[in-house]
C-alpha cells in the first residue's frame, strides 16, 4: 500500500476543518476569501497532526533496515547515517523488518512537509493578518480597504522585520557561523517556533487541567445549572449592551440617510451602509428618504467620506454583535430549561424523561424508536454523569503523563519520558500499528488541550469563536493564524517527548522527515539546548495556577465577572439574577404555549361547526331552489346577518381576539362586544 495511507488521510482530514468551518462560519454571508483562508489554514494544521504518526512509523522502519544491513559499521556512506544509524535497542543478530501498512516511500514526505509548512507560515505571517484588516475595514471600495489594511499592518510587519534583522546581525557577528540560505531558513524557523512555543506552553498548561475538570464538573447537575444561571446573567447584560449599540448605530444611519439625497455623490455609500442594516430598518429608511426627497429646498449638512467609513465599520460591528447575542441567548435558554428538566426528572418514579416544553422540530426516527423517554431518562439522570467521571479520570491520567514527560523528556539515560518508553517498547517488536496509535492518541490529546483553549478563549469582543454560524471574519482568520503558529512547535514538542528529535534528545538515530525540514537547531545552541528544554517545565506552575483558579480570581478582581463558587458574593448574586431571568422566560414561554393551545382548540372546535353550517346551508339552498321569492328572502336575510356581523366587529382587529378572555370585552372603540352564541359565524375570523 505504497503511499495509499497518505492519500486516504489527505482526503479524509479535509472534512474535519470543513465541519468546523460550517459550525462556526457562515457560507452565505461571509466573503469567499475569508472562508478559503480559514479553511486552508485549519486544513494544513490538521494535516500535520494526522500525517506525523505515519512519518514516525516510516522512520522506525528505515532505522530497522539500516541496522540490519550494517549492524556493526557506524561509518557507512548511507545518506541516513549523517547523524547515526544505531537503534535505541541494538541487537547482535539482525531482525526481519516488516514493512508497515502505512509505509511512505522515500522522497515523498520531505516534499509534502516542505509544501505544508511553508504554505502555513506564509498564511499566518503575511496573508491572514492582511485579510483580517481588510475584512474589518469600513471602506467602500477595494482600494480603500487595501489602503486601510496596509496602514494597520505597517507596525505589525515592521516589528517582524526588526526581529529578523536582529537575528541576522547576531549570526553575522559570529565568524564560526556561515550565513547561507539554509542558515537563513533555520533562523526563520527557529524564530517562528520560539514564538509559537511561548504561547503553546501557556495554552497547554491551561488545557491540561481545564479539560479534565470540565468533564468532571459536567457530571454535577447542580454545578452545571448554577453556572448556566451565571452565564445567563452575564449574557443578559451583553445582550442589552448590544441592543443599545445597535440602536445608536441605527439612529446615526437614519440621520445620515435623511441628510443625503438620491442625487448626492455619497448616496452609493449610504446604500452600502443600509444593506448592512436589518431588513425592516432598510424598508423604513427607504420610505422616509422617498418622502424627504420631494422637498429639495431644505438646507442639509452632508457627512464626510471619513465619517461614513467610520459609520460603516460601526454598523458592521453592531450588527454582528447583536446577531451573536440573540443566537447565544436562545441557545442558553434551551440549555437552562434542559438542565432544570434533568433536575426535576431525577426524582421521577416512572423513569421516563418529561420535557417542560415541546420541541419545535418533530422527532426523527432515531428519537421515536431508539432514544425513547425511558432511555433518555437513564442516560440523562444515571449513565451520563458516570461516563463523564470515567472520562475525566482517563484525561487526568493523560495530563499527569504529559506534565511528567515535559519535565523529563531531555533525559535519555535513563529514559524518564513515559511516551518515549511506550514508543521504544513498541519499536523493539516493530509493532507499527501500536506505534501509530500511541502517537496519534498522544498528539491528539495535546491538540485537544491547545485547540480547545483557542476555541474557548475570548479577548473582549475582538476575538471570540461563536458556534451556530455566528463567528465574524476577524475571529475566523485570527484562529487560523493561531493554528498555523501553534501546530509546528506542538509537533516538535511531541517528537521531543518520544525522543525522535535529535537536536533535543541528542540521540544517534535517524531523524524524521519533519525534523529535517525544520533544520538543525544546533545552529542556535542557546535555543536548542536552553529554551526548548527548560521552558516547557513552566507548564507545572501553569497547571497549579489553573487548578487554583488564579487567573479566574484575578479577572474577577479586575472587574470581569467569572464563575468561582457559590460562596463568592458576586457569583451568588449573578446566579440568583440568572435564576430570576430563567423563571421569567419560562413563564413567558409557558404563557405563549398556553395561548397557542387555546387558540388551536377554539379553531378546531368552531372550525368543525362552521363546516357543518356550510353543509346545512348548501342543503337548504338545493331544497328551496324552485321558490324564487323564498330565495330572495333568504338572500336578504343573509345580507342583513352579514351586515350585523360587520357592525359587530367594527374597529376591532380580529387577530387580537383571545378566546381565553371573558365573554364580554371592552375594546378601544368604546363599545362592549357580546360573544353570545345567538350570533352566527361570529368566530369565522378568529
Amino acid at each position: 500500500m505504497s503511499g495509499g495511507a497518505l492519500g486516504i488521510e489527505i482526503v479524509l482530514v479535509f472534512f474535519l476543518p470543513l465541519f468546523l468551518l460550517h459550525r462556526y462560519g457562515h457560507f452565505r454571508k461571509q466573503h469567499p476569501l475569508v472562508l478559503f483562508g480559514t479553511l486552508l489554514s485549519w486544513y494544513l494544521c490538521f494535516l500535520i497532526v494526522f500525517i506525523l504518526p505515519l512519518d514516525v512509523s516510516t522512520t522506525i522502519y528505515n532505522q530497522c533496515k539500516i541496522d540490519n544491513e550494517k549492524p556493526r559499521d557506524l561509518t557507512s556512506s548511507d545518506p541516513f547515517n549523517q547523524t547515526s544509524n544505531s537503534s535505541v535497542f541494538p541487537t547482535s543478530t539482525p531482525k526481519v523488518c516488516h514493512k508497515p501498512w502505512s509505509y511512505i516511500p522515500d522522497g515523498i514526505l520531505p516534499v509534502f512537509w516542505r509544501v505544508v509548512y511553508w504554505t502555513s507560515q506564509c498564511l499566518t505571517w503575511l496573508l491572514l493578518p492582511f485579510m483580517q484588516s481588510y475584512a474589518r475595514s469600513g471602506g467602500f471600495s477595494i482600494l480603500g480597504k487595501i489602503k486601510t489594511a496596509l496602514i494597520e499592518n505597517a507596525i505589525y510587519y515592521g516589528t517582524y522585520l526588526i526581529i529578523f534583522c536582529s537575528l541576522l546581525i547576531y549570526v553575522a557577528v559570529h565568524p564560526q557561523w556561515q550565513l547561507t540560505w539554509q542558515g537563513l531558513q533555520t533562523i526563520s524557523i527557529a524564530a517562528a517556533n520560539t514564538w509559537g512555543l511561548f504561547l503553546l506552553v501557556l495554552l497547554l498548561g491551561y488545557g491540561l487541567v481545564e479539560i479534565p475538570c470540565l468533564y468532571w464538573n459536567s457530571s454535577r447537575h447542580g454545578y452545571l445549572l448554577a453556572k448556566t444561571y451565571f452565564k445567563v446573567a452575564k449574557l443578559a447584560t451583553e445582550k442589552s449592551d448590544a441592543e443599545e449599540n445597535m440602536d445608536d448605530a441605527m439612529e446615526e444611519v437614519a440621520n445620515v440617510n435623511e441628510s443625503v439625497g438620491y442625487s448626492h455623490p455619497l448616496r452609493n455609500n449610504i446604500d452600502t451602509i443600509l444593506r448592512k442594516c436589518p431588513m425592516e430598518i432598510q424598508e423604513k429608511m427607504v420610505r422616509l428618504n422617498a418622502e424627504d426627497s420631494e422637498d429639495e429646498s431644505t438646507q442639509r449638512t452632508y457627512p464626510s467620506k471619513r465619517s461614513l467609513v467610520k459609520l460603516h465599520k460601526q454598523v458592521i460591528y453592531a450588527g454582528q454583535r447583536h446577531s451573536q447575542t440573540q443566537v447565544q441567548w436562545a441557545i442558553l435558554l434551551e440549555e437552562a430549561f434542559h438542565l432544570e428538566d434533568v433536575c426535576k426528572n431525577e426524582t421521577s418514579a416512572s423513569h421516563q424523561f418529561v420535557h417542560s416544553f415541546l420541541s419545535s422540530q418533530p422527532p426523527g426516527w432515531l428519537g421515536k424508536y431508539l432514544y425513547t423517554p425511558t432511555i433518555e431518562w437513564y442516560w440523562e439522570c444515571v449513565l451520563r454523569q458516570w461516563c463523564y467521571r470515567l472520562l475525566a479520570l482517563l484525561l487526568s491520567l493523560l495530563s499527569v503523563a504529559v506534565v511528567w514527560s515535559e519535565c523529563t523528556f531531555f533525559s535519555t539515560h535513563p529514559v524518564l519520558s513515559l511516551f518515549a518508553i511506550f514508543i521504544q517498547l513498541a519499536e523493539r517488536d516493530y509493532s507499527y500499528l501500536y506505534i501509530e496509535m500511541a502517537c496519534f492518541v498522544t498528539i491528539l490529546f495535546l491538540c485537544v488541550c491547545v485547540y480547545s483553549t483557542v476555541f474557548r478563549i475570548r479577548v473582549f469582543n475582538y476575538y471570540y469563536l461563536v458556534p451556530h454560524h455566528q463567528t465574524d471574519a476577524y475571529s475566523l482568520l485570527f484562529s487560523g493564524m493561531l493554528f498555523c503558529r501553534l501546530t509546528p512547535p506542538l509537533c516538535l514538542n511531541f517528537l521531543g517527548l518520544i525522543h525522535m528529535d535529535a537536536s533535543i534528545s541528542h540521540q544517534q538515530r535517524i531523524e524524521t522527515a519533519y525534523t529535517t525540514i525544520m533544520g538543525s537547531m544546533r545552529l542556535l545552541s542557546f535555543i536548542a539546548d536552553g529554551f526548548y528544554i527548560y521552558y516547557p517545565m513552566l507548564i507545572v506552575l501553569l497547571c497549579i495556577a489553573t487548578y487554583c483558579s488564579l487567573g479566574t480570581r484575578c479577572l474577577n478582581l479586575l472587574g470581569f465577572p467569572q464563575y468561582i463558587s457559590q460562596s463568592d458574593d458576586l457569583t451568588s448574586e449573578l446566579v440568583e439574577e440568572g435564576r430570576e431571568l430563567i423563571r421569567r422566560e419560562r413563564r413567558n414561554r409557558q404563557r405563549s404555549e398556553d395561548g397557542e393551545s387555546r387558540k388551536r382548540g377554539w379553531r378546531e372546535r368552531y372550525g368543525e361547526q362552521r363546516n357543518v353550517r356550510r353543509n346545512r346551508n348548501g342543503y337548504s339552498e338545493l331544497k328551496d331552489n324552485d321558490s324564487p321569492s323564498d330565495s330572495s328572502d333568504t338572500a336578504q336575510l343573509t345580507w342583513r346577518e352579514s351586515g350585523d356581523h360587520n357592525g359587530l366587529l367594527q374597529d376591532v382587529d380580529t387577530t387580537s381576539l383571545d378566546p381565553s378572555d371573558s365573554p364580554t370585552q371592552r375594546y378601544a372603540g368604546g363599545r362592549y362586544l357580546s360573544m353570545a352564541s345567538s350570533r352566527t359565524h361570529i368566530f369565522n375570523d378568529v
